[in-house]
């Protein structure tokens, strides 16, 4: 499978079904931004709050094939057999990328396990062969990678954005990047030594440069 991140924001993903699987569809969706269109005859008491309060459309009906009309993700979740090979096969028909819940070889994409960091996502798949091995190594970079991986990020946008504006050749910025991400620039950000950052950027960048953070690493500099 070919990885790939996807933007959702705004886009109509459907998924049928309206239990614990579908609820976790929902929310994943809900967090990127997505429309969500939920087709069951009945939800639990969690989306029927998201109904309720209009954060997701809910038909209340059994699946039937033109439902999928329009989507742009489509998800199976029922504990019906019969209803998720219909909604794969009309899904594939109609060219639409779907997900089938604990049905692999039907589905066109696979959601990954993630750790999420700010604007960094880290993702494991296993082309669902074991979720519970894509969740064992998931936690593992949920360990490793905290919360100084998003300042970093935010940190190396703003240098980034400093230095295209330079006139230094390609190489001449290649060699700026590498030189800020010290292997010891982790480190300084978890144990909030903001002198000795300080001290590294204005070695490596000069120090006419001044920027301020935003957001979680705002107090770091």
């Amino acid at each position: 499978m070919y990885p790939v991140c996807l933007d959702i924001t705004g886009k109509l993903c459907i998924v049928i079904g309206g239990g614990h699987v579908a609820r976790r569809k929902v929310h994943s969706l809900l967090a990127d931004r997505a429309t969500v269109r939920v087709i069951s005859p009945g939800l639990t008491k969690e989306l029927a709050g998201l109904a309720a309060r209009g954060e997701i459309e809910w038909r209340n009906k059994s699946y039937q094939d033109d439902d999928l009309q329009g989507a742009f993700l489509v998800f199976a979740a029922t504990d019906n057999r019969e209803v998720q090979e219909a909604v794969c096969r009309q899904a594939r028909s109609n060219g639409q990328l779907v997900n089938v819940a604990d049905d692999p070889e039907c589905c066109s994409f696979q959601v990954p396990a993630t750790v999420r960091r700010g604007d960094l996502t880290l993702a494991v798949a296993t082309h669902g062969r074991s979720p519970a091995v894509a969740a064992m190594i998931r936690q593992q970079l949920e360990d490793e990678f905290g919360p100084e991986y998003q300042t970093l990020l935010e940190l190396m946008s703003m240098i980034r954005k400093h230095v295209l504006a330079g006139n230094e050749s390609e190489e001449e910025k290649k060699n700026l990047y590498k030189n800020v991400l010290h292997r010891d620039i982790i480190l300084w950000l978890r144990t909030g030594r903001k002198d000795r950052l300080r001290r590294h950027l204005r070695e490596v960048l000069g120090p006419e440069f001044i920027f301020e953070l935003e957001g979680p690493g705002q107090d770091i500099l």
